[in-house]
């Protein structure tokens, strides 16, 4: 039974890249401190803190809604990690590694949003009249 978004393996598994994008970041030249690494570490944390966010909405439009940024934050993530692999700040095998990473969460998201959408459509159960008694 999911009670909070700590309960979901895809918020889990995104706090997981986010500390290894800032442990491969760590590395890049310094002058990038105000570029690629900052920007790198933004997208990464955007995507636990609106799969976060969203959960916390009461309504179901609000929480797909931050499930779709967190998937854009995803796509921008992936986008900045190709360019730190091919800048030469982030080896190929890491690149690859958190890439493998960011697929399984893109997948999660797609899921969960599905899901929500799907529970959405759903009727709900009109009330039954009391029993006889």
């Amino acid at each position: 039974m999911i009670l909070s978004y700590r309960d979901l393996i895809v918020w889990r598994s995104s706090i997981d890249v986010v500390k290894v994008v800032y442990e491969l970041s760590r590395v890049f030249p310094t002058d990038e401190r105000f570029g690629l690494t900052s920007q790198m570490r933004r997208a990464a944390v955007s995507i636990p803190a609106n799969i976060a966010e969203g959960h916390g909405r009461h309504h179901t439009g609000d929480y797909l809604r931050h499930l779709s940024i967190a998937t854009g934050s995803l796509c921008e993530l992936e986008t900045l990690l190709t360019i730190a692999e091919q800048l030469g700040f982030l080896r190929a095998e890491d690149h690859q590694s958190v890439i493998g990473r960011t697929e399984h969460i893109s997948r999660m998201l797609g899921g969960l949003s599905r899901a929500l959408r799907v529970h959405r459509r759903a009727p709900t159960p009109s009330p039954q009249p009391p029993a006889p008694t």
